[in-house]
């Protein structure tokens, strides 16, 4: 490779945040780095992803202990992503969700996407010795689910196709809040690497019918108010656009790879070029852009291999 990934030179520590954003309601967040969710019910607590290992799982395991001494009944996975659910062992939940979908990608590609962002992000696989192995669901679901915490009802949901195939989101009805995981970010730029460009808005737009009061994004602050929500919604919805729309006009005139990586820096870079790990993003982002650009529905492996071939084939 001509120069190493903009991730594996990002190696300082991030600040956390914890913050309540309904009642028993709390999003983990921190600078970037993916997000986790946590919802105390009556006798139990359910922690939305896991992080990338144990060592930072009980980052937002001591958050939840400031607040609670309730038991960890159940952790859900949004998506398959290695960074979001290598950390599930950490907390002992006897239930482990995921989407249907989302656990078939982990038997497809799961040791893959563990062996490629190991290698992209050397930061946030600290510790990684103490992963057990895959992270499997003891429970999934197609199309909807709801879990009772006592009392408090959680709806787990498949709305559509965004950051992946198998996205789901989580809400919190009583409170009006919603766990989106990657589908939304704030002031993040998107991983489209695994994404479907084409339903990723329509999917955006189903969340915003929810007419939410809050939501805990995959990166980012969290989101609190209908303005800052709509703000966050919009902003997706664009960096998705801005994308795909440059790379597929290059595709569809027969221009290489490159030539959609140019078309693409130049929409998107005055737009967010300050967003959180755009510049990792970016190479994954227009492969994906190309290939669906090309009606390549299911988004290729990513592989250590092929992730160092598209990067050098970029930067050429």
């Amino acid at each position: 490779m001509a120069k190493q990934f903009a991730s594996q030179g990002d190696l300082s520590e991030k600040k956390t945040s914890f913050t309540e954003i309904g009642r028993d309601v709390y999003a983990f967040t921190a600078e970037g780095d993916p997000n986790s969710g946590v919802i105390i019910g009556d006798e139990s607590v359910m922690v939305i992803e896991a992080q990338a290992t144990p060592m930072l799982a009980r980052k937002v395991i001591d958050c939840i202990r400031s607040v609670t001494d309730k038991p960890i009944s159940h952790v859900v996975l949004t998506h398959y992503h290695a960074v979001r659910v290598l950390g599930a062992s950490a907390f002992g939940a006897s239930q482990i969700i995921m989407g249907s979908r989302a656990r078939s990608m982990v038997a497809e590609r799961g040791q893959e996407d563990w062996d490629s962002e190991f290698r992209r992000f050397p930061r946030l696989f600290r510790g990684h010795e103490e992963i057990p192995g895959l992270t499997w669901p003891t429970t999934t679901f197609t199309d909807q689910m709801t879990v009772f915490l006592g009392k408090r009802r959680v709806d787990l949901m498949h709305l559509g196709r965004a950051h992946t195939s198998g996205d789901i989101v989580v809400s919190v009805p009583d409170e009006n809040v919603m766990f989106t995981g990657d589908i939304v970010e704030y002031h993040s730029a998107c991983y489209c690497g695994d994404g479907h460009f084409r339903d990723w808005p329509k999917t955006l737009e189903r969340i915003r019918s929810f007419d939410l009061d809050a939501i805990a994004p995959g990166r980012g602050d969290a989101l609190c108010g209908r303005e800052t929500i709509e703000n966050a919604l919009d902003a997706t919805k664009d960096f998705v656009r801005s994308t795909f729309v440059p790379a597929a006009r290059v595709a569809h005139k027969g221009g290489t790879m490159k030539d959609a990586w140019d078309a693409v820096r130049e929409v998107c870079d005055p737009k967010f070029r300050n967003f959180a790990i755009y510049e990792h993003c970016l190479p994954f982002n227009v492969a994906r852009a190309y290939d669906e650009a090309m009606d390549i529905d299911t988004p290729r492996i990513w592989t250590a291999e092929r992730d160092a071939a598209i990067w050098s084939a970029l930067q050429g």
